[in-house]
């Protein structure tokens, strides 16, 4: 990439785990990545210290409720913005070339579609983005000619295979999942995992609630409905299938009975440098697999008794219109009450099943229906247990 090409990046959700390795990739090619805007939820100390080693002008705090003690915390030529409408600020900037979207949960459904409307390519990093507002954010996306770039690693892996092929050539996409920290543990034992132990994934270094999802595949059934949004697949062509290792991201099957697979060490920052310098290429973070070692790959199908939440993402999934909305909040909040201590960790996929059967799923619903429906699914999901 020339230096006349210097991409400038913003960064929502920059004090997160993605938030950590897009930084690493931001400090690796310097050359080539200017970060020029950042937001975070709360954690200002962070975001000011992120905003003093990049030279960073614009930041943005979800919660507004800090605003008052964090301005104490930035430099003077920082403008600080708070609130809902400074997350959209942030992600407008008119200097921006892509936005990175990195934040939990519905919080960046309204500023991604904001960065698309201004023009901007995204690097999607939140699954729970297009398991909300799909529909809507891929026909903007369509409307003003923005590249979508998956920067989960199976979205990741699913394009780089896709890349240059025909849709008419692919059969099936095949999504690769650790099985979590308890793909081994006795059945009967789940109803004794603690939040501590939950939290401790095998692989990833991940936030507590992708840690979570991770242990109940609650984030393959989001997958599974990202990857229908991004790829235009039905669920009958989405499958998983768990590969404890986590080398290997995710295959595409093609029409001949060919499988390409992408595979790279588990570390987000293979997924997130692909996407910040798509189409460009240039050496890694971190080293990659080394095939001068012994390399073991296992494979083996999901057992839906052990995951059920990946069953109900199926069935979310198969419904469509706001189903797979009222899966996301139901799950968002059963995972929030068991982190705390308020719900047990099989009661997780109950209160999601609880809240598929309770909340009406309108076929095609408005944006402003959806943020309805979630907040409805919210209210049901913590009424349970």
């Amino acid at each position: 990439m020339p230096a006349s090409d210097r991409r400038n990046v913003v960064l929502l959700g920059a004090t997160g785990s993605i938030g950590s390795s897009t930084l690493q990739v931001l400090r690796q090619h310097q050359d080539r990545l200017n970060l020029v805007g950042v937001a975070a939820g709360s954690n200002y100390q962070a975001l000011a210290q992120i905003c003093t080693e990049f030279g960073v002008r614009h930041a943005a705090l979800g919660d507004d409720s800090v605003y008052p003690e964090a301005q104490a915390h930035f430099d003077s030529q920082v403008e600080l913005h708070c609130g809902a409408a400074g997350l959209e600020e942030v992600a407008t900037l008119a200097e921006a070339d892509i936005v990175l979207v990195a934040v939990v949960g519905a919080t960046g459904l309204r500023p991604t579609l904001a960065a698309i409307e201004a023009g901007k390519d995204i690097a999607l990093a939140n699954k729970e983005l297009l398991v909300l507002g799909g529909a809507h954010v891929i026909e903007a996306a369509e409307r003003k000619g923005v590249r979508l770039l998956p920067t989960d690693s199976e979205h990741n892996a699913i394009f780089q295979c896709l890349e240059g092929r025909p849709m008419a050539h692919l059969d099936q996409v095949i999504l690769t999942a650790s099985g979590g920290q308890f793909r081994d543990t006795p059945l009967a034992e789940l109803s004794r995992v603690t939040p501590d132990e939950a939290t401790r994934h095998p692989n990833w270094s991940m936030g507590p609630k992708i840690t979570v999802d991770s242990a109940t595949m609650a984030n393959k059934g989001l997958e599974l409905i990202e990857a229908h949004w991004l790829f235009g697949l039905e669920p009958e062509r989405l499958k998983v299938v768990i590969h404890p290792q986590s080398i290997v991201h995710s295959l595409v099957q093609l029409i001949d009975g060919s499988i390409l697979a992408q595979l790279s060490p588990p570390s987000m920052t293979f997924a997130i440098q692909h996407c910040l310098l798509y189409p460009h290429r240039a050496a890694s973070v971190l080293p990659t697999t080394d095939f001068g070692e012994m390399l073991q790959l296992d494979f083996s199908p999901p057992d839906l008794q052990r995951y059920p939440c990946l069953e109900l993402a199926y069935q979310a999934l198969k419904t469509g219109g706001a189903a797979p909305a009222v899966y996301n909040a139901a799950n968002e909040v059963a995972v929030d009450r068991f982190l705390n201590k308020k719900l047990g960790f099989l009661e997780i996929p109950q209160v999601i099943e609880h809240c598929l059967e309770g909340v009406a799923a309108m076929t095609s619903p408005t944006l402003d229906q959806l943020f309805a429906i979630d907040a409805e699914t919210r209210t049901l999901a913590r009424s349970c247990y």
